[in-house]
């Protein structure tokens, strides 16, 4: 089966969140959309990659979906040499494709839920489908979703700015975007640029950051109205899990005194579309007066 650039690099971040500092963003991030989608209703909502983080996981809609990429080789061992390894073994992102499939994942998602174990494609309370497609042309119709998720999507893709127009063509009007992604004005934009000089990366060598400011102006673009946003992971790049908890009090810093610089950032955009009105001729109420001769003094002089 042939999988676009776009769909495989959706997995390219899975083996680098099993690093404890791929775990401290990944939890923070778990924390903001588990916030933000349990107040977005409607009826169809798509999650664009990253597996791992489960996006629609506390979301309400009857009809979700996990769209992802077909298994690949890992990262580790292509390319630039990552600076922290994984704690534990990569495994491939599950892939379903047959409704068969479909339901008896989804099946299982549920029981696990039931005990307490949430699946990285699963969401609790209700179903979570996934399937394979080209993020920047995906299988919806056109306004047929109410929220979409993309998790570090747009670091990934090839044309990040096809796959917002794709986004804007599927949503209905009002419906919601949710974006997630690494903030290049921050330390571990700091520590990616100094490692693209030379040495090993903090982060995968695949995708770039793109600045929440960028990112604004095309949903600007798009006629998206940024509606909520939010910084985090104010911690230096760290490797182990000791560093990361001495660094712990910047957190709570970071929030008051400079929270643009965080490694991560949300944000929350609407869909509006601007309603046409029709002006046609303006018709008086009343009629025109019919106008009435009226008799005027002249002065004459008289002979």
């Amino acid at each position: 089966m042939h999988v676009s650039p776009e769909v495989s690099a959706s997995i390219s971040l899975d083996h680098w969140l099993k690093t404890p500092s791929g775990r401290y963003v990944l939890n923070w991030e778990q924390a903001q959309m588990d916030r933000i989608v349990a107040d977005i209703f409607g009826f169809h909502a798509v999650q664009l990659g990253l597996a791992p983080l489960s996006a629609l996981a506390h979301n309400r809609m009857p009809h979700r979906w996990l769209a992802q990429g077909a298994p690949m080789q890992s990262d580790a061992g292509h390319g630039r040499r990552l600076l922290c390894q994984p704690i534990a073994p990569s495994e491939p992102s599950p892939i379903y494709s047959d409704p068969q499939i479909l339901t008896a994942a989804a099946t299982r998602d549920e029981g696990a839920a039931s005990s307490g174990e949430v699946q990285g494609h699963g969401a609790v309370g209700g179903e979570t489908e996934a399937l394979v497609c080209d993020f920047t042309d995906l299988p919806f119709a056109t306004q047929s979703l109410d929220l979409v998720v993309l998790p570090h999507t747009l670091e990934e893709v090839s044309d990040p700015h096809a796959c917002l127009r794709e986004v804007d063509r599927v949503l209905v009007a009002g419906g919601q975007v949710v974006i997630a992604g690494f903030n290049v004005v921050s330390l571990w934009g700091a520590r990616q640029a100094l490692g693209r000089l030379g040495g090993p990366l903090f982060l995968p060598q695949r995708g770039e950051f793109i600045s929440p400011r960028r990112v604004r102006d095309w949903l600007r673009l798009l006629s998206f109205e940024v509606t909520a946003g939010r910084y985090g992971c104010y911690r230096p790049a760290a490797c182990t899990q000791v560093w990361l908890d001495r660094w712990r009090f910047m957190e709570k810093a970071g929030d008051r005194w400079w929270p643009m610089l965080g490694a991560a950032y949300v944000l929350v955009a609407t869909k509006r579309v601007r309603s046409m009105r029709l002006v046609g001729k303006l018709w008086q109420g009343q009629h025109k007066k019919a106008s009435v001769a009226r008799p005027v003094a002249h002065s004459r002089r008289l002979p």
